[in-house]
């Protein structure tokens, strides 16, 4: 049912076709590999039309929210909300590489809440076509807020990497606990003494300032998420290349 709430919310989709998450008065229908945002304090509601079940993951920012005694929720009172644009609108209008002439910004989240599992997976393949991968990150990028260019949502760092079939990458470690699931392809991480072998689906967390690196054995793809823009914000974000 339509509600919002002050905690932020991100949605990665995982497996399924044909689920729509509606924000804001736009809907977005639901793709694998999709990362789909829920503003702090926006309207919000998920539906299914079709017969088939549609798997996706949640983020939220609860543990920072109730740490600063800010939890708020409210329900609007009906199924869903009044829709008053239409699919794509928010993608359009923000999200190549345009904006409306007498926009005015209203909050700290990206205006764009729907970011297309096939744009991102585009980019990244560009980027291995055309340099090497990061030592310790493969090819790795962060999702934006387009007015800014900072974080793409002001509490939760949001992040997809590419890692070639048969790249190892050096240890690598950082202060932001770190989610992870595997896209695409098959492979390993060490994070610690640890190894955990990952296909498809999985998820795995990288504890603050544990040392990971991972590989892959043929081309992979993770979306990962963290608490960074907090961290970086307050200036206690730290992290380190190992050898």
């Amino acid at each position: 049912r339509s509600h919002r709430h002050t905690q932020s919310a991100l949605r990665f989709v995982l497996e399924g076709t044909g689920a729509y998450t509606a924000v804001g008065g736009e809907r977005t229908l639901m793709q694998p590999g999709d990362f789909i945002i829920t503003p702090s304090w926006e309207w919000h509601d998920h539906g299914n039309d079709t017969a088939d079940a549609v798997i996706w993951l949640d983020g939220l920012a609860i543990p920072l929210v109730q740490a600063l005694d800010t939890s708020f929720v409210e329900h609007l009172g009906t199924v869903e909300q009044p829709i008053s644009r239409p699919v794509g609108d928010s993608l359009a209008r923000f999200g190549a590489n345009l904006l409306p002439v007498d926009h005015r910004p209203t909050g700290l989240t990206s205006p764009v809440f729907s970011y297309p599992y096939a744009r991102t997976r585009e980019a990244l393949e560009t980027l291995h076509r055309n340099g090497d991968p990061d030592p310790c990150h493969g090819h790795k990028m962060r999702f934006v807020n387009p007015l800014t260019g900072g974080f793409a949502m002001p509490t939760i760092g949001t992040f997809m990497q590419l890692i070639p079939a048969g790249f190892g990458s050096r240890p690598y470690r950082s202060t932001d606990a770190t989610v992870f699931t595997p896209v695409e392809g098959h492979g390993r991480s060490w994070i610690g003494d640890t190894v955990i072998e990952w296909s498809p689906r999985d998820l795995f967390v990288v504890p603050s300032w544990a040392t990971v690196r991972h590989e892959a054995s043929s081309a992979a793809v993770l979306f990962s998420f963290s608490d960074r823009p907090v961290q970086v914000a307050t200036g206690l974000f730290r992290e380190e290349r190992l050898q």
